[in-house]
Order: structure tokens, then sequence, then C-alpha cells
């Protein structure tokens, strides 16, 4: 049988979504690391890519159901969410790569000021650093209550913010990279799942073998 037909759209259909449940997986344990960070979690997008990976796996499931029992119904919806899912996570990728550093240096800033004094020595210690910038109005102080076991080791501890910054760039690039690259495959799941639609499945034709 010829790339084309039947049995090789349903195939395509499959493997890609298979493909669309690893991918999912993967935003949702990339973003899941961002967020274990402490500060990083305070950027919502990376709640927007957790969202977006959670609905890829469903939409997923949907799909492959669709694809194996070939439902009109289920693969009808499958092509209107994967069509905003490709929207949402589009725009999702796009922001993460956007965001630049000066940016996420002003986000960490303002949710530190505004964190209570055990929050800050958590992070401290889990990171092995004292202080947020240099810069800011409360580094003396966060320095001078740091319990962090790099002062007992060097002279002067690295800062907090440096390693939230390092964190929060690899982030978002994996994110936005992945995200972005595979929010194109969707449109190629739309297609396939439209052709697959169309099509007649030759079991309910015997004669469709002669």
């Amino acid at each position: 049988m010829v790339c084309g037909g039947f049995a090789c759209s349903k195939n395509a259909l499959c493997a890609l979504n298979v493909v669309y449940m690893l991918v999912g997986l993967l935003l949702i344990g990339v973003a899941a690391w961002g967020k274990g960070l402490g500060l990083v979690s305070s950027i919502h997008i990376i709640g927007g890519v957790i969202a977006v990976g959670v609905f890829l796996l469903l939409i997923a499931v949907v799909g492959l159901i669709g694809a194996v029992y070939h439902h009109q119904v289920l693969l009808f919806f499958y092509m209107i969410i994967l069509v905003l899912v490709f929207i949402f996570q589009f725009v999702i990728s796009c922001s993460c790569l956007a965001i630049n550093r000066n940016t996420q240096k002003d986000v960490i800033s303002t949710y530190w000021l505004v964190m209570t004094n055990k929050t800050r020595n958590e992070l401290e210690t889990s990171l092995d650093c004292c202080g947020l910038f240099n810069s800011t109005t409360l580094y003396s102080q966060d320095y001078t209550f740091c319990t962090a076991l790099c002062k007992t080791q060097s002279p002067k501890c690295q800062v907090c913010g440096d390693k939230f910054l390092k964190h929060s760039d690899e982030a978002l690039k994996i994110l936005g990279g992945v995200g972005l690259f595979f929010s194109f495959t969707e449109i190629l799941g739309v297609w396939l799942a439209m052709r697959f639609r169309n099509q007649k499945d030759p079991r309910a034709n015997p004669s469709a073998f002669l």
C-alpha cells in the first residue's frame, strides 16, 4: 500500500500524537524544574507552559483514540483544540524567548522584596548563596543574617540573583525553543487529522482490497 492511504495516515497520526505526549511531558518537566527554583516560579509564564504541556498530553490522548478507532467526532474536536493549543503555545513560546535578562532581574527583585526573611534564608541555604544583588538596598542586611554554608568556606559568597538568572535563562530558553519548534508540528497534526477523517476505512468495504 502506498504511503498516503488509510493505514499510512493512521500510523502517521498515531506516531505524531506519541511525539506530542513526549513533548508535553518535556514541557511539564522543564517548567516544573524552573518552578522548583523558588523565585523563578514567580514568572507566571512558566505556569502557562505547564498548562500547555497538560493540554498537549490530553489532546494527544484524544488524537490517539480518534486515530485508532477512526472516530469522526473525536477527530473533529481534536483538530479544533489543536489549533487553539498551537496559538496559545506559539504565543507563550515567543514570550519565553522575548524575556530579556533585565526583565528577569526586575521580576526577581520585586518578589525578593515581598518575601519573608524566613523564605529568603531558606533559599540562601538551599542554593548556598547570600543576598540577591549587590546593588539592592537589602543586600547588607541579607548578607549579615545569611546562614548559607558558603559564609564559612570563603570570604565572599556568591549572590543568589546570579544563580536565579542563570537557571531562569536556561529554563526559558529550553521552554521557548522546544515549544516554538513543536508548535509548528501541530499544524501538521491538524492537516493529518483532516485528511484521515475524510478517508474511508477499507475494512468497511472489503471490495477495496480486490
